[in-house]
């Protein structure tokens, strides 16, 4: 529709005053008053000052064909079309219009005559169109990752402007052109990044527990499995469970939190909290360490009685305890140098340097295989060895340690981290964090409370039992089956959690209860795909582990073998208590962890104590390693309730039993009969080491197959995802 104009008014179609026109012939159409004069009467058109037809002057140029002089008669420019013979084409979209009627039959704006007017083609149009600035689109963002960005428009040249401006309608500004968005990082999204960052950490960690496997072979073959490798066995387990005890299970639950929210809330990022930490940690450490030195036959005795009572075998407890115990304070080093770069993404090193301490380690007890002999040639014991042996294990073992904390400072560098001691320790957040760390000591102290109980029972068990002819049933039997068994968890759940826990604490402390909900679940259900096949796996298969691994000890390797079939199913509650209890570390909640721990320590504590006074001495070991999956099995059912209270009563139940409860049926029928398979493959080829080999890759092979077929039918959600995942990597 046309808008009035000035020169309109007051005016009725052909010339004539409105209201004053010739009557409409008979059978002719009344001229159609809502094509130019529909406001031709309107009383507030001559308050209009943008009274004109925007559409009609962008084709109208009276300076190019001005009026002819006064008394020249007007030549006509246009003629009456005809009539049209037949209504327009249904099938033709777009037909074209007739042209312009002859005569002066239209009104113009200005009061300028219709007869005289000439009117501009479009070709002048056409050929300045590619020199018109283009309106900016503003749906252009929408769309912006489907095509090449926006480019700048160019501002119009004089020359480019419309020859004469009239009075028309204020022009608007220009909307600007949206700026192109810088290319976004591409990103595989939260899975993918806690999927790398997993898969780093747990290349490092599966690498250390080889090399851990070769080594505990390699002492095994230097110094056996018997009273002598006990005393090693309880003499560097001391500094794990001092450090642990002291401020161990503080830097792992309580201060990861804190050096998140210190790199969140912190204008440097959290390198000063960082530093203080370290120094404070350095400090107490080396107090301590002094200290344990110098007690070191005290806390041997309050570890193994029975080789206190023994002096031969005490006088080389203490000696190899002197070496040991300087190794917690290059454990406190690592660990927070490692929880540092942890917090800032950088979670490989903390996995890979441990990789050092063992190759030394190896390296030394190699060594002493070539100075001295291996335990079947020497039949080396503890009355018999000498103080140089006991010196080079020792410095071997303290050397190991010490490489694997330094090796922590080129990492630090690389991530830009400045090292600066800081002695400020007041007012910035470490007391809020030590009273945290209360409950962690106290959580810590029941749990190591509950190793004395079953260290001061295995020494006893294994010494007895060696007396009997068994060897194999002590203290090392014990941790050397503990440690293989741990080894799915380390690899698997602590890869994951590591990962998690960070994003796990930002969420926690945003207040975000279903994100911490849905990482604990995703922790749980992730895990499980691995930790449930491997505790069936070391159920069925567990002996031949054992005697393919220590098949230098003859006898003692089945009873190792016992072992990790007893621990077998427990490492599930075990994985399932550690993914849980981070919750709790999430929000600061030290104090429920340590009741929980009270619990299983107790629980431990108890059955062991009723293993020791009811089982024969070379079946007590087998049976504290059931009682600490028992144990577990009762601490994670405490936790999952307390964690459930505190997420509001959703912890994804539903979700996580039904995938444990499958991944179990698809184990059940793979352990039978991969377990079926090895002893068949036994029986037949014997217990060697071209036996044991035979029966582990047999039974180890039948039972993944069934799983996995098992698992496929049960149509289990991270089974299917993580064989996708596989199937894409090594498609590449």
């Amino acid at each position: 529709m046309n808008a009035p104009y000035d020169g309109d008014r007051g005016r009725g179609a052909h010339d004539t005053p409105a209201g004053q026109g010739p009557p409409t012939p008979q059978g002719q159409q009344p001229h159609d008053p809502y094509v130019h004069d529909a406001y031709a009467n309107d009383p507030y058109r001559s308050q209009d000052p943008t009274a004109q037809d925007p559409v009609n002057d962008v084709f109208y140029d009276r300076s190019a064909h001005p009026p002819p002089p006064p008394g020249q008669a007007p030549h006509p420019l246009y003629q009456q079309p005809p009539a049209p013979q037949h209504t327009p084409d249904p099938q033709v979209w777009a037909p074209t219009p007739p042209p312009e009627p002859q005569g002066p039959t239209r009104h113009l704006p200005y009061g300028d005559d219709a007869a005289t007017t000439q009117f501009v083609g479009v070709d002048d149009l056409i050929s300045r169109a590619a020199d018109e600035r283009r309106e900016p689109d503003a749906f252009a963002h929408l769309y912006r990752d489907q095509q090449q960005p926006y480019e700048p428009q160019r501002p119009m040249t004089p020359q480019q402007e419309p020859v004469p401006q009239v009075a028309s309608v204020p022009e608007q500004p220009p909307i600007p052109a949206p700026e192109p968005a810088a290319p976004a990082k591409r990103s595989g999204g939260r899975a993918s990044s806690l999927l790398k960052s997993s898969a780093v950490m747990a290349a490092g960690t599966l690498v250390s527990r080889i090399l851990g496997f070769v080594r505990n072979l390699v002492i095994a073959a230097a110094i056996g499995v018997g009273t002598l490798n006990d005393s090693y066995q309880v003499a560097n387990t001391l500094p794990t469970m001092i450090y642990i005890l002291v401020g161990g299970g503080a830097l792992n639950a309580v201060f990861i939190p804190q050096l998140v929210r210190a790199m969140k809330n912190d204008e440097d990022g959290g390198e000063a909290y960082a530093n203080r930490l370290l120094t404070l940690v350095t400090v107490l450490m080396a107090g301590i360490t002094t200290v344990c030195v110098l007690a070191a036959p005290v806390f041997i005795g309050m570890m193994s009685p029975k080789i206190a009572s023994d002096p031969e075998q005490m006088d080389v407890a203490v000696a190899f305890a002197r070496y040991c115990l300087p190794t917690m304070f290059f454990m406190g080093v690592h660990v927070v140098l490692g929880q540092i770069l942890n917090a800032r993404g950088r979670f490989g090193a903390m996995m890979w340097t441990p990789v050092l301490n063992n190759i030394i380690v190896i390296a030394t007890f190699g060594a002493f295989i070539w100075v001295f002999g291996s335990f079947s040639q020497s039949g080396v014991s503890a009355g018999s060895v000498s103080a140089d042996a006991v010196r080079l294990l020792g410095i071997g073992t303290l050397l190991g340690l010490t490489v694997q904390a330094l090796a922590m400072f080129p990492y630090l560098r690389d991530a830009g981290f400045r090292l600066r001691p800081r002695f400020d320790w007041r007012g910035h957040g470490l007391g809020k964090a030590a009273r945290l760390a209360k409950w962690t000591f106290f959580f810590v102290l029941a749990n190591q409370l509950g190793l004395v109980v079953v260290t001061q029972i295995a020494t006893w068990a294994g010494s007895v039992a060696e007396g009997q002819g068994h060897s194999g049933t002590g203290i090392t039997a014990y941790n050397y089956a503990l440690q293989l068994w741990q080894m799915p968890q380390a690899i698997i759940t602590v890869s994951v959690m590591t990962a998690v826990l960070p994003r796990i604490s930002r969420a926690a402390h945003d207040g975000d209860v279903t994100a911490v909900r849905d990482d604990i679940s995703y922790g749980l259900r992730t895990s499980a795909v691995a930790i449930v096949p491997c505790a069936f796996a070391f159920l069925a298969l567990g002996v031949p582990m054992a005697t393919l691994m220590f098949s230098s000890a003859g006898a003692g390797a089945t009873n190792i073998g016992y072992v990790i079939m007893a621990f077998g199913l427990g490492l599930i509650p075990y994985s399932a208590q550690y993914v849980i209890l981070r919750g709790f570390y999430a929000y600061e909640d030290t104090r429920t962890p340590f009741f929980n721990t009270v619990i299983v320590a107790a629980v431990n504590a108890a059955v062991s104590g009723l293993c020791f006074l009811v089982l024969p001495a070379r079946w007590v070991v087998v049976g504290l390693a059931a009682a600490y999956g028992l144990a577990y099995a009762v601490g994670v059912g405490v936790a999952w309730r307390r964690l459930r209270t505190r997420l509001g009563g959703d912890l994804d139940g539903p979700h996580v039993i039904r995938t444990y409860a499958r991944l179990a049926g698809a184990c059940v029928p793979a352990a039978l009969v991969g377990g079926a398979a090895a002893y068949g493959i036994t029986l037949a080829l014997g217990s060697g080491f071209t036996g044991s080999l035979a029966a582990l890759v047999g039974g180890g092979v039948t039972l993944i197959a069934v799983f996995f077929l098992a698992a496929k039918r049960m149509r289990v959600e991270e089974m299917n995802a993580m064989v996708g995942m596989v199937r894409a990597k090594l498609g590449r």
